[in-house]
């Protein structure tokens, strides 16, 4: 067992909208995310997301509203919700997130931004 310093996990990476694996709590996974524009509009029909900003402010986008999320917050997506995490003004924003293993990308979507592997740093 030891400490994770997030700081320092996030210094490795520059890639944005690519997943980067820090941890495993049992079936889940804890990730890293840089972000930047707008990802691609889909839902994990068996799994929910929990989202925490780090960095800047997260635009989650649902087909009724916008959730404005900031630094220091979660936001917890459920399971079959179609959503589209965004930013504005060329910001790029910094994401913890907790997923089941068995969550793809970008749901049953595939496009340019679709990760099948996520990089463990």
């Amino acid at each position: 067992m030891i400490a994770i310093n997030i700081k320092d996990k996030l210094s490795k990476f520059d890639k944005q909208w690519h997943p980067h694996r820090i941890a495993m709590v049992d079936d889940n996974q804890v990730y890293l995310s840089k972000i930047c524009g707008d990802f691609v509009w889909h839902k994990h029909d068996h799994e929910d997301e929990l989202f925490q900003v780090i960095k800047g402010t997260l635009y989650m986008k649902f087909r009724d509203k916008t959730v404005k999320v900031e630094a220091g917050e979660i936001i917890v997506v459920p399971k079959g919700v179609e959503h589209c995490p965004s930013t504005k003004n060329n910001e790029e924003v910094h994401l913890l997130l907790f997923e089941k293993t068995s969550t793809k990308h970008t749901g049953e979507i595939e496009n340019e931004k679709t990760v099948t592997k996520y990089v463990e740093i």
